[in-house]
């Protein structure tokens, strides 16, 4: 197939970088572009390995930084070790493959993972008739991985303390407040003013829960970032927004409105709140507050609103122009909405 120039020249570097790092031939018989990430890039790469333990034909997917960075996302060198600390305790995730730091390779980090099987696209999840029998197992499996992502901790794995930094301490607010002061640093970033992101930031903080047992939050869990088939969830992607973080932050984000994608069930568009919710419990023994959920589903609405603000912001002022861009930013004043329509139902 063929390959522009610029793919080309990547293709050479990467098969001699591969070459020299496995201390054996290295061919890459295709790369592909891949549409995706704001934050990165993605090539799906068949390449086959001489010799070693390697040795054979294997279809990877590199992932390097593509330069543009939305609120608090991870470098491509940071999501590696929470993708690798993540599969070591048992989530359904693709294998990460051979950290690279050093930009003299191919001018930025980089690493390359496991290609798995299977689509993410949320109207193949939610409407293909092809997934109607596997479509009401799915709760239970995504259930049974947030579960195990949660079993990543600060006490399990200090290491990732590196990454996030240290938790906080039990007994205060600091994982409100904080997520609160992150998103106003960027609220105040903003061309112009948005007084219902100042409503919920005011309404955050005033509300904010004590502490829950700081965890590994995955930060972006939700329909469109998992692998499905008929066959089953093959995995879990895009670790850019992880943290030590509390449970209920994920569990928020993925029943929030615009991940339901027009279906009208709560969680994902693909199930109800109790039904996810007493799945969770059973695989990870901790029984959800739904008003807590209810909080960290505002944060998070107020968060995808400032994303969106963002990416609009990004194709403006023409640093990176793209339709895409454009067409996310509209969706801003869709979760202002939102957001505004949960703090009033709590009361």
């Amino acid at each position: 197939m063929h390959m522009d120039t610029e793919t080309l020249k990547l293709k050479s570097q990467l098969e001699d970088y591969l070459s020299r790092r496995l201390e054996t031939g290295v061919h890459i018989d295709h790369m592909k572009s891949l549409t995706g990430g704001a934050c990165q890039d993605n090539y799906l790469v068949d390449l086959r390995v001489d010799a070693g333990d390697m040795a054979g034909a294997h279809k990877l997917v590199m992932r390097s930084d593509k330069g543009g960075s939305l609120l608090k996302s991870l470098t491509r060198p940071e999501e590696y070790r929470v993708a690798e600390a993540a599969a070591g305790n048992g989530v359904e995730t693709p294998r990460p493959y051979w950290l690279e730091t050093d930009r003299n390779v191919i001018g930025r980090p980089f690493y390359f993972m496991q290609c798995i099987p299977g689509n993410a696209n949320a109207r193949y999840v939610l409407r293909d008739k092809s997934l109607n029998a596997y479509r009401k197992q799915l709760p239970d499996d995504l259930a049974r991985n947030l579960a195990a992502i949660h079993g990543v901790t600060p006490a399990t794995h200090p290491e990732l303390n590196a990454v996030f930094g240290e938790p906080p301490a039990a007994g205060s607010a600091q994982l409100a407040h904080s997520s609160i002061e992150d998103i106003r640093a960027y609220v105040v970033q903003l061309d112009e003013a948005h007084p219902a992101m100042e409503l919920a930031l005011h309404w955050l903080k005033q509300n904010a829960p004590v502490n829950d047992t700081p965890v590994l939050v995955h930060g972006d869990f939700r329909t469109g970032n998992f692998m499905v088939s008929p066959d089953g969830l093959h995995g879990i992607v895009d670790w850019e927004f992880a943290h030590w973080g509390d449970r209920h932050e994920d569990v928020a984000w993925l029943c929030m409105r615009d991940w339901r994608f027009g279906k009208n069930k709560d969680v994902g568009g693909f199930t109800d709140r109790e039904t996810f919710y007493n799945a969770y419990q059973k695989h990870s023994g901790v029984t959800l507050q739904s008003e807590r959920v209810r909080y960290w589903e505002i944060m998070g609405n107020l968060r995808w609103a400032v994303g969106s603000a963002q990416q609009a912001r990004r194709h403006l002022s023409g640093a990176d122009k793209g339709i895409e861009l454009a067409a996310i930013g509209r969706r801003t004043c869709e979760m202002e909405y939102e957001m505004l329509r949960l703090m009033e139902n709590a009361g």
